[in-house]
């Protein structure tokens, strides 16, 4: 367990804190001032140093040009002003973090845990594992676009790592304020604006008091919209004001209240398809997508399922030991099409964890029996099948394999870009010939 260093005037959080990692196995020491700090690290090195910047006899900050060479793991600044961060950006780094007054026995288990081996090296962002080049890009994408407040949309089949990638996106852009998720296929067309923009006291039957929407609760920080296209349609010109504008009317208000929050938004639809289909307002689609990026399927890259799977053993293994995979059951895992894409595997290293005795090597059915498959459509040619049902099937099937992206579909078919979306849209109008 790591060595703990809390610097803290209040005297009973200090406790409360020191008891809490204490009884989790921490070597803790504490100091109540400045002085007290300084005569702890001349006396031992902790691994983590929780840090108040507000003491009796000055700055916390101080501290930081007494440190030289030493070799803290970790350092946690404690402040009770919830816009610290943004005065003292100079500072981040990977081992600086931030804990806002008042602070949670979870929220300070989580400060003084380190990162493992596995964590260090494949994990970017503190989450996403993955060093193919297509995720390279999106690692790219995710530094770029974090620098602005610009709206962004995330687009990937299901399981590809789009809520990971709208947290990693407001982990780098430095925001104060909370990181909000909410899964637009969950809300009811009936309460759907309530939960987004809040509601007043009696604006309708059962409002028994004011409700804070979803913008308002994010304001400062990200709102994260999953499955946008399953929002109601009739909702979305009202999200898209409160876009433009950072602020949002509660159902049955008078006035309109600020909520400027960072908005994300992803779908693990086709844009295209589903403004065709109804389901997208194309102007909304264009205001999200002034910055997109598209999250590459499993398939594609197979050299990163080794990495998964190690990161997911060490995640989910706990305390016995180490466990894996046999190099012939590791191609086996490369071979397969993960339909569920990364989420599937994390399931598929749970259940052989499960199914194998602690100390014996992982191993994995005959078969895999994957929900996210749906049943095999006729593959190959056969008599009687017309060559425009032939055709569809392998353009369908190339595109669902390069996950939606229809330039490198018409690449790889060999036909121009603008002859694949003839094709697609008479593929959606049975008239069309």
């Amino acid at each position: 367990m790591p060595r703990v260093l809390l610097v803290d005037d209040d005297l009973d959080s200090l406790e409360a804190a020191k008891e809490i990692l204490a009884a989790d196995g921490h070597d803790v020491i504490t100091a109540d001032s400045l002085a007290g700090a300084r005569a702890q690290l001349a006396a031992t090195v902790p691994d983590v140093l929780l840090l108040d910047l507000m003491l009796p006899d000055g700055n916390g900050l101080e501290l930081f040009g007494e440190l030289g060479e030493r070799d803290l793991r970790k350092i946690v600044l404690i402040t009770g002003h919830p816009g610290i961060k943004a005065h003292i950006k100079t500072l981040t780094g990977p081992t600086i973090s931030y804990l806002t007054k008042p602070i949670t026995a979870s929220d300070l288990r989580e400060a003084v845990r380190l990162p493992d081996a596995a964590d260090a090296q494949d994990a970017h962002f503190g989450r996403i594992v993955g060093e193919h080049e297509t995720m390279r890009a999106v690692y790219e994408q995710i530094e770029r676009v974090a620098r602005t407040d610009l709206p962004v949309l995330i687009v990937g089949e299901t399981g590809t790592g789009k809520e990971l990638v709208a947290e990693a996106i407001h982990r780098a852009s430095g925001r104060t304020g909370a990181f909000l998720p909410v899964n637009c296929g969950s809300l009811s067309a009936e309460l759907a604006a309530s939960e987004l923009f809040g509601h007043e006291k009696g604006s309708f039957t059962g409002a028994a008091r004011r409700h804070v929407g979803a913008f308002e609760r994010a304001a400062g920080g990200t709102l994260f919209l999953d499955e946008l296209a399953e929002m109601p349609i009739g909702l979305q010109p009202h999200f898209l004001r409160a876009i433009e504008t950072g602020k949002v009317q509660p159902v049955g208000g008078e006035r309109e209240v600020d909520a400027k929050a960072r908005i994300v938004a992803a779908t693990n639809r086709d844009p295209e398809r589903a403004i065709a289909d109804k389901l997208l307002r194309q102007d909304l689609y264009f205001r999200l997508n002034a910055m997109s990026i598209t999250m590459p399927p499993l398939r594609t890259r197979p050299s990163d399922i080794p990495l998964l799977v190690e990161h997911f053993l060490a995640e989910l293994r706990g305390d016995n030991g180490p466990r894996k995979f046999s190099a012939e059951t590791m191609q086996r895992l490369q071979a397969y099409q993960w339909p569920g894409n990364v989420r599937e595997l994390r399931h598929v290293v749970q259940r052989a964890l499960v199914m194998t005795q602690a100390g014996d090597e992982l191993t994995l059915p005959e078969k895999f029996d994957s929900p996210f498959v749906s049943p095999a459509a006729p593959q190959g040619i056969e008599p009687g099948r017309s060559i425009r049902d032939v055709e569809r099937e392998l353009i369908e099937a190339t595109l669902a394999h390069f996950g939606g992206d229809k330039k490198t579909t018409a690449e790889t078919l060999g036909i121009s870009l603008n002859t694949l979306y003839n094709r697609l849209n008479a593929y959606r109008d049975p008239d069309a010939r």
